[in-house]
């Protein structure tokens, strides 16, 4: 346990810019730990966060009302790979990358994918719900996990859900618990769902002469048989920052580009490859390259991965949100956002997985800059309420935290509101568990 200042300070944040110093860390090696500092937590009263390695980005795991953070890094263990019943029984500490690792060996990996997932952990994949690039095809976490074992804010001890591809008994409370960031209950064990890595697999990127061809594409890819393993989306602003930041080949009149991944069985991939390829021909694209080897490979996903680092170096603390819209609704977004960018003075550049409507907006704005900033809250009110105007949703993989909380009750009905808050209470009567995130205090989750 750390109790001093010095060593509880970097326990206190997480990917947001917000920080808060915890009165002491635990760190937890196994289930019965957890179990034993929940049930000391309720019974003083103690707020109680639980932690993976800090990669989430909206302070969900910063500790803003003080109390305990529990560090579930440790508990790191693969209990269990079982390639005859495509499961893995892991602990939360496991980071996604090493899971994804020891699976390979067994010729399966777990869908979610997340950008961190070199030092991200399965329970802030959980946590979270988040996925990444492979969702469009594979689904997220609550798609790919079958039960969870976990402790309630009560310090009750719960194993949900079943380890076969079927069952109905009782509620789901394997999807209710992932995704709720530490609120309900503290998962100590997962159950993961398998998939077997497919015989081979192509890369493609399309260059496209403006932002709506290439949104357009999105819905053509989408609305046909084949399903792509990763079809990422590039804004002309994004392009433009690569362009700047490093040495691309990239023609000036691309305006907008995917970047799309297609796996399968070997023998019939080369049609699937060229279903998508028609797709991806609409009005306004320029060209579709198609790798043919390791090296092309690489040098397509070049721009894509010198996006972030180009980003940092011209915004080192934008505004990053996940939105999504319904595929079909991409096209409006874009559009709707150049619109805003204009009227609020505020840079907007958008990249994302486009394949489920999953566009990442970035607000490059400087905080330290107190006009700027005002420009850049009027601009991502704004943008939500845009999001929501196109029956889409304010977070697709970041989740809630204290970041977009008060935003929640403009997607979410005040009588929905009450009943997750109530639910809220069963598992956690006390209130302990990562107090004041994920849901608007009640007295706004339970008026109009």
């Amino acid at each position: 346990m750390l109790t001093a200042q010095v060593d509880c300070w970097s326990y206190g944040y997480d990917n947001s810019r917000r920080h808060a110093l915890p009165q002491a860390v635990v760190f937890a090696y196994e289930h019965q730990q957890v179990r034993d500092i929940v049930r000391l937590c309720n019974r003083e009263r103690i707020p109680l966060i639980a932690r993976g390695t800090g990669t989430g980005t909206t302070g969900a795991t910063v500790p803003d009302q003080g109390g305990i953070v529990l560090s579930l890094e440790r508990m790191n263990r693969i209990i269990k790979i079982d390639p005859t019943n495509r499961i893995a029984r892991v602990e939360p500490g496991v980071t996604n990358q090493a899971l994804q690792t020891q699976l390979a060996e067994h010729g399966f990996f777990w869908p979610p994918d997340p950008t961190s997932a070199a030092i991200c952990t399965i329970g802030g994949n959980l946590a979270y719900n988040a996925a990444g690039p492979r969702a469009v095809k594979y689904g997220t976490p609550r798609e790919n996990t079958l039960g969870l074992r976990a402790v309630t804010g009560l310090g009750e001890e719960i194993k949900t859900g079943v380890i076969t591809t079927k069952g109905v008994v009782g509620y789901d409370l394997t999807r209710l618990l992932i995704g709720s960031e530490g609120t309900l209950a503290i998962i100590t064990e997962a159950v993961l769902k398998l998939t077997p890595i497919a015989e081979a697999k192509t890369t493609l990127q399309a260059n496209y002469r403006n932002v709506n061809a290439a949104a357009q594409a999105v819905s053509a890819i989408m609305a046909q048989p084949v399903t792509p393993c990763a079809l990422e989306f590039m804004d002309g602003r994004a392009i433009e920052m690569v362009r700047d930041f490093s040495d691309l080949e990239l023609p000036a009149d691309v305006g907008a580009l995917l970047m799309m991944e297609v796996d399968g069985p070997r023998h019939c991939l080369d049609d699937s490859v060229q279903a998508v390829i028609n797709a991806a021909r609409v009005d306004g694209v320029l060209d579709i390259t198609v790798a043919r080897s390791d090296e092309d490979v690489a040098k397509l996903w070049k721009t894509r991965k010198a996006l972030s680092p180009a980003l940092r170096n011209v915004a080192p603390k934008k505004i990053n949100e996940d939105v999504v819209v319904p595929v079909s609704r991409i096209p409006d977004l874009i559009e709707r956002l150049g619109r805003l960018s204009e009227e609020t003075g505020i840079t907007i550049v958008n990249f994302g997985h486009a394949g489920n409507g999953n566009i990442h907006v970035n607000l490059l704005a400087n905080p330290d800059d107190e006009n700027e900033m005002r420009k850049a809250h009027l601009a991502l009110d704004r943008m939500f309420n845009i999001v929501l105007e196109l029956e889409g949703t304010i977070s697709g993989e970041h989740g809630v935290g204290l970041e977009k909380r008060d935003f929640v009750a403009r997607e979410i009905d005040p009588v929905t509101l009450r009943l997750m808050t109530d639910i809220r209470r069963q598992f956690d009567p006390n209130g302990i568990l990562n107090p004041g995130k994920a849901l608007p205090p009640v007295t706004a989750a339970t008026t109009d």
